[in-house]
Protein backbone atom coordinates (compact mmCIF):
# COMPACT_ATOMS: atom_id res chain seq x y z
CA UNK A 1 0.00 0.00 0.00
CA UNK A 2 0.86 3.66 -0.65
CA UNK A 3 2.03 6.07 2.71
CA UNK A 4 -0.16 8.53 0.77
CA UNK A 5 -3.21 6.61 1.30
CA UNK A 6 -2.72 4.99 4.40
CA UNK A 7 -1.77 8.60 6.14
CA UNK A 8 -5.30 10.32 4.57
CA UNK A 9 -7.44 7.24 5.78
CA UNK A 10 -5.98 7.92 9.34
CA UNK A 11 -6.93 11.35 9.10
CA UNK A 12 -10.81 10.39 8.24
CA UNK A 13 -10.35 12.11 4.45
CA UNK A 14 -10.54 9.65 1.80
CA UNK A 15 -8.95 10.17 -1.30
CA UNK A 16 -10.40 9.80 -5.09
CA UNK A 17 -7.95 9.78 -6.80
CA UNK A 18 -4.22 10.32 -6.15
CA UNK A 19 -4.23 14.03 -4.98
CA UNK A 20 -7.46 14.62 -4.92
CA UNK A 21 -9.28 15.26 -1.20
CA UNK A 22 -12.44 16.10 -0.54
CA UNK A 23 -13.69 19.61 1.56
CA UNK A 24 -14.62 18.44 4.93
CA UNK A 25 -17.72 21.21 4.75
CA UNK A 26 -18.54 21.36 1.16
CA UNK A 27 -17.90 17.95 -0.42
CA UNK A 28 -16.56 19.14 -3.63
CA UNK A 29 -13.25 18.18 -4.86
CA UNK A 30 -10.53 19.94 -4.19
CA UNK A 31 -7.24 19.18 -6.51
CA UNK A 32 -3.89 19.21 -6.30
CA UNK A 33 -2.12 22.74 -5.24
CA UNK A 34 -5.71 23.82 -4.50
CA UNK A 35 -7.90 24.51 -1.23
CA UNK A 36 -6.43 25.21 2.45
CA UNK A 37 -5.84 23.05 5.83
CA UNK A 38 -6.37 23.63 9.15
CA UNK A 39 -4.74 21.41 11.48
CA UNK A 40 -7.19 21.40 15.08
CA UNK A 41 -5.69 20.88 18.73
CA UNK A 42 -6.54 17.50 19.05
CA UNK A 43 -4.42 17.37 15.69
CA UNK A 44 -6.89 16.59 12.80
CA UNK A 45 -6.45 18.09 9.59
CA UNK A 46 -9.49 19.34 8.14
CA UNK A 47 -9.36 19.92 4.60
CA UNK A 48 -11.27 23.25 2.82
CA UNK A 49 -11.73 24.27 -0.49
CA UNK A 50 -11.43 27.88 -0.43
CA UNK A 51 -11.59 30.61 2.42
CA UNK A 52 -14.99 30.45 1.94
CA UNK A 53 -16.08 26.72 3.32
CA UNK A 54 -13.34 27.34 5.86
CA UNK A 55 -15.01 30.69 7.72
CA UNK A 56 -18.20 28.62 7.19
CA UNK A 57 -16.25 25.23 9.41
CA UNK A 58 -15.34 28.18 12.04
CA UNK A 59 -18.65 29.58 11.87
CA UNK A 60 -19.74 25.89 13.08
CA UNK A 61 -22.15 25.91 10.25
CA UNK A 62 -23.69 23.10 8.92
CA UNK A 63 -23.30 21.85 5.40
CA UNK A 64 -26.47 20.23 5.36
CA UNK A 65 -28.30 23.81 5.79
CA UNK A 66 -26.19 25.55 2.96
CA UNK A 67 -28.44 25.98 -0.20
CA UNK A 68 -25.23 25.47 -2.10
CA UNK A 69 -23.74 22.08 -0.44
CA UNK A 70 -24.17 19.01 -2.57
CA UNK A 71 -24.90 17.50 0.93
CA UNK A 72 -27.60 19.59 1.23
CA UNK A 73 -28.78 18.70 -2.27
CA UNK A 74 -28.91 15.39 -2.05
CA UNK A 75 -31.10 15.78 1.70
CA UNK A 76 -33.45 17.85 -0.42
CA UNK A 77 -33.63 15.24 -3.52
CA UNK A 78 -32.44 18.56 -5.46
CA UNK A 79 -31.89 17.11 -9.57
CA UNK A 80 -32.58 13.56 -9.19
CA UNK A 81 -34.61 13.37 -12.20
CA UNK A 82 -33.98 10.07 -12.91
CA UNK A 83 -34.72 8.29 -9.98
CA UNK A 84 -38.09 9.60 -10.30
CA UNK A 85 -40.30 6.88 -11.31
CA UNK A 86 -44.21 6.97 -11.50
CA UNK A 87 -45.54 5.42 -8.70
CA UNK A 88 -47.77 2.23 -9.00
CA UNK A 89 -51.53 3.33 -8.29
CA UNK A 90 -53.09 0.23 -5.70
CA UNK A 91 -56.22 -0.78 -7.15
CA UNK A 92 -59.17 -2.14 -4.97
CA UNK A 93 -60.29 -5.76 -5.68
CA UNK A 94 -63.64 -6.56 -5.59
CA UNK A 95 -64.61 -9.87 -3.78
CA UNK A 96 -68.06 -11.90 -4.35
CA UNK A 97 -68.61 -12.61 -0.28
CA UNK A 98 -71.40 -14.08 2.08
CA UNK A 99 -73.35 -11.82 4.39
CA UNK A 100 -73.95 -12.84 7.63
CA UNK A 101 -77.68 -13.91 7.19
CA UNK A 102 -77.70 -14.46 3.16
CA UNK A 103 -75.33 -16.25 1.02
CA UNK A 104 -73.91 -15.45 -1.98
CA UNK A 105 -76.67 -17.43 -4.34
CA UNK A 106 -79.39 -15.65 -2.54
CA UNK A 107 -77.61 -11.85 -2.69
CA UNK A 108 -76.89 -12.61 -6.80
CA UNK A 109 -80.66 -13.74 -7.12
CA UNK A 110 -82.06 -10.65 -5.47
CA UNK A 111 -79.72 -9.02 -7.57
CA UNK A 112 -80.73 -10.66 -11.28
CA UNK A 113 -84.51 -10.09 -9.77
CA UNK A 114 -86.25 -7.43 -11.94
CA UNK A 115 -87.41 -4.10 -10.64
CA UNK A 116 -91.43 -4.72 -10.79
CA UNK A 117 -91.05 -8.20 -9.00
CA UNK A 118 -88.51 -6.32 -6.55
CA UNK A 119 -91.85 -3.18 -6.19
CA UNK A 120 -94.54 -5.85 -6.02
CA UNK A 121 -92.76 -7.93 -3.08
CA UNK A 122 -92.24 -4.89 -1.05
CA UNK A 123 -95.90 -3.42 -1.31
CA UNK A 124 -97.09 -7.42 -0.37
CA UNK A 125 -94.91 -6.93 3.09
CA UNK A 126 -96.33 -3.30 3.56
CA UNK A 127 -99.78 -4.56 3.18
CA UNK A 128 -98.95 -7.75 5.73
CA UNK A 129 -97.75 -5.16 8.48
CA UNK A 130 -100.26 -2.54 7.75
CA UNK A 131 -103.33 -5.74 8.70
CA UNK A 132 -100.68 -7.44 11.34
CA UNK A 133 -100.59 -3.20 13.18
CA UNK A 134 -104.72 -3.12 12.51
CA UNK A 135 -104.97 -6.51 14.42
CA UNK A 136 -102.95 -5.42 17.35
CA UNK A 137 -104.90 -2.43 17.67
CA UNK A 138 -108.21 -3.94 17.19
CA UNK A 139 -107.05 -6.21 20.53
CA UNK A 140 -105.86 -4.06 22.68
CA UNK A 141 -109.34 -1.86 21.90
CA UNK A 142 -110.89 -5.05 22.95
CA UNK A 143 -108.96 -5.31 25.94
CA UNK A 144 -109.47 -1.90 27.27
CA UNK A 145 -113.49 -1.88 26.52
CA UNK A 146 -113.39 -5.11 29.24
CA UNK A 147 -111.63 -3.65 31.61
CA UNK A 148 -113.28 -2.55 34.98
CA UNK A 149 -114.23 0.93 34.86
CA UNK A 150 -113.30 1.73 31.64
CA UNK A 151 -114.37 5.43 30.06
CA UNK A 152 -115.77 6.87 33.34
CA UNK A 153 -112.52 8.59 34.14
CA UNK A 154 -110.18 10.46 31.92
CA UNK A 155 -106.40 10.06 31.63
CA UNK A 156 -105.73 13.08 33.89
CA UNK A 157 -108.42 12.05 36.45
CA UNK A 158 -106.88 9.02 36.68
CA UNK A 159 -103.21 10.01 37.13
CA UNK A 160 -104.72 12.13 39.86
CA UNK A 161 -104.72 15.80 38.74
CA UNK A 162 -107.81 18.03 39.97
CA UNK A 163 -110.64 19.72 37.95
CA UNK A 164 -110.30 22.81 35.98
CA UNK A 165 -111.69 26.12 37.96
CA UNK A 166 -113.56 27.68 35.67
CA UNK A 167 -112.52 31.46 34.73
CA UNK A 168 -114.87 34.20 36.46
CA UNK A 169 -114.14 37.69 35.30
CA UNK A 170 -114.08 39.84 32.36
Amino acid sequence: MDTATDSTKESGIFAIDAGLEICNLSGYKIYPSRGRTFVSADSKTYRFLSSKTESLFHQNKKARLLAWTPIFRRLQRKGVSEEVAKRRTRRNIKYNRAVVGASWEAINARRSEKSDIRTAARTEAVAKAKEQRKGEAAKRKAARANAPDAGKFSKQQVRGSANKVSRSGR
